[in-house]
């Protein structure tokens, strides 16, 4: 799980069987809506899959509406991904503070996620999956 951000030495992990990370390309169509607007809309998703954590889309930044983000200085650690940043989109109000994430520099176990970029489900208002078109 991921810790906030610390002065001190950070440990890095390598996915394996005790903590298993996968990341495929997903077929579906996947579209982020906030505020009955669409702020993200990619047939190029990833899907991660992680330990026993829900799976997680991950969208390319060039199919997000960057200018409804504000960045964040809100920041947490992971050891098996490393560095992680945060936006809020300000049209989703209070609750879409620190509703987006991105690990800008990943650690090479999951190098695919660079560039890319995630929602929290319960700070935007549908993360849907549709058949590609």
């Amino acid at each position: 799980m991921e810790r906030l951000v610390s002065a001190s030495f950070e440990p890095i992990k390598v996915p394996g069987p005790e903590h298993p990370i996968t990341i495929e390309r997903n077929p579906k169509r996947v579209a982020v809506s906030v505020a009955s607007r669409i702020i993200a809309d990619t047939q190029n998703a990833l899907t991660l899959r992680e330990a026993n954590y829900p799976p997680v889309q991950y969208i390319p930044r060039r199919d997000v509406e960057m200018t409804l983000l504000e960045r964040t200085d809100h920041a947490t650690y992971c050891p098996y991904k490393g560095d992680c940043a945060y936006y809020s989109i300000p049209l989703g109000g209070e609750r879409s503070t620190n509703a987006v994430w991105s690990y800008e520099a990943p650690y090479a176990a999951v190098a695919a996620i660079e560039g890319y970029l995630a929602f929290y489900p319960d700070r935007v208002d549908a993360i849907e999956e549709r058949p590609e078109v």
